[in-house]
């Protein structure tokens, strides 16, 4: 490979980092391979959540067709996000070893062969086996592209970054969610699982030829024993601890509403058609906008300010959807989405700037919290809207922010002590 090629090969370890010099030559914006990486990354995320969430949009379809409880048919949404929960951090210690890039490509492809194979399923059982293999496989995605993000972009532009990577999270969750609804109306739900495997191919395959190579990554052996402490000293890390425990509360949110919104749209008292059902994913684009500006946000308010307008608008969001119509309905859904997407851009990246090491690592663990969240937030949500409607579904989501309010309270007050202990340490 000459040394102006900027791609890096799927089946060898990313090159290891040039000797540091006095400058810093990470990603800035302007440079050609920033937008590379962005646009890559942003690839790889359409790739990533168009699989991860494709039969979500196919729950009442689902249901109707295989004759499942919202709860039942939850679990070929919640299959892949608990699949992929339980492969991050044995992906990111194989990122470690062989590169982020040939992780990363590895994942999408495969992930992509899996959901080739996912409209053959002839039952639950297997369709829902299908799903935690291909969450398994898409795992390498996620653990590694917060990892890449930290070590070849340049601080200043890491949350710009990070925000457009999840930008691309919302519009694959988006685009995976309306085509196969929009599929399966027509179709049925065989043909929407086949229409989002081939756009996520595509996808993956555009990632390959965009991302640069990395230039500040070294190769290091797969150590069980040295994992282990790794992830111990993360999880001894206060901070850290927070953070996860925001991903795990704002994704418990996205998992009851998105998991049982199509069952109420179609549901008395709106009866909406399944494929204008299957549209209310289409609100993905404010998530899309808030992901971008979550850093400006940032930067204005603070990380902790950030994060009290995020769970705020969530919180509203939730009270609002409660009316019974939907000139109130859906502009509830879209405070929702947007607090969601800005409260989790916030977190995300700051994992990347709070962990000075193991970052493959320590961005494992926040997705495990996160897509754990994901899985529980939409099983507790199903069963609850099968139990007592939305008012049950908007409950798990209102009681996840309580708690997430409960948390960056608690970090707001370590931090006011911490500076008013300063002085007295200095004295």
């Amino acid at each position: 490979m000459q040394p102006s090629d900027t791609r890096a090969s799927v089946l060898t370890p990313d090159a290891p980092a040039a000797v540091p010099t006095h400058r810093d030559d990470r990603h800035r914006p302007g440079q050609r391979a920033f937008r590379r990486a962005n646009l890559a990354l942003f690839a790889a995320g359409v790739a990533t959540f168009v699989l991860l969430y494709s039969t979500q949009g196919l729950l009442p379809v689902l249901s109707a067709d295989l004759d499942l409880t919202p709860g039942q048919a939850s679990w070929t949404a919640s299959a892949a996000t608990l699949g992929l929960a339980l492969a991050l951090l044995p992906a990111s210690a194989l990122s470690d070893r062989y590169g982020r890039t040939a992780v990363m490509t590895a994942s999408t492809l495969a992930a992509a062969a899996l959901g080739l194979a996912l409209p053959f399923a002839p039952d639950l059982t297997t369709l829902v086996v299908l799903r935690v293999l291909q969450g398994a496989a898409l795992a390498g995605l996620p653990a590694t592209a917060m990892a890449y993000l930290a070590e070849e972009v340049h601080p200043s532009a890491l949350a710009s970054a990070m925000g457009l990577y999840v930008a691309g999270n919302s519009i694959g969750g988006m685009g995976g969610r309306l085509l196969s609804g929009w599929t399966a109306a027509a179709l049925g739900w065989r043909w929407g699982l086949a229409a989002s495997a081939a756009l996520a191919l595509l996808a993956a395959l555009a990632f390959r030829l965009l991302i640069p190579a990395a230039r500040h990554f070294t190769p290091a052996p797969v150590d069980a024993r040295a994992l282990a402490r790794t992830v111990g000293r993360h999880l001894r890390n206060p901070l850290l601890v927070r953070l996860y425990a925001l991903g795990l509360l704002f994704m418990a949110v996205f998992g009851a509403v998105y998991n049982t919104v199509g069952y109420r749209l179609i549901a008395a008292p709106f009866h909406l058609p399944e494929s204008v059902a299957a549209s209310i994913f289409v609100v993905y684009l404010v998530g899309t906008g808030t992901s971008a500006a979550a850093g400006s946000l940032c930067a204005r308010l603070g990380r902790r300010g950030t994060l009290y307008v995020s769970i705020g608008v969530t919180a509203a969001g939730l009270l609002l959807s409660l009316t019974d119509s939907l000139a109130c309905a859906l502009p509830g859904l879209v405070l929702i989405t947007a607090g969601f997407f800005a409260g989790h851009a916030t977190a995300s990246s700051a994992v990347g700037r709070t962990a000075t090491e193991g970052r493959a690592q320590a961005s494992a663990l926040y997705l495990i919290a996160y897509y754990l969240g994901n899985s529980l937030g939409g099983t507790l949500g199903a069963d609850a809207y099968h139990a007592t409607g939305w008012p049950g579904a908007a409950a798990v989501g209102l009681t996840a922010m309580t708690l997430a309010a409960a948390v960056t309270l608690y970090a707001t007050h370590q931090a006011h002590s911490a500076r008013q202990s300063t002085p007295a340490v200095r004295a």
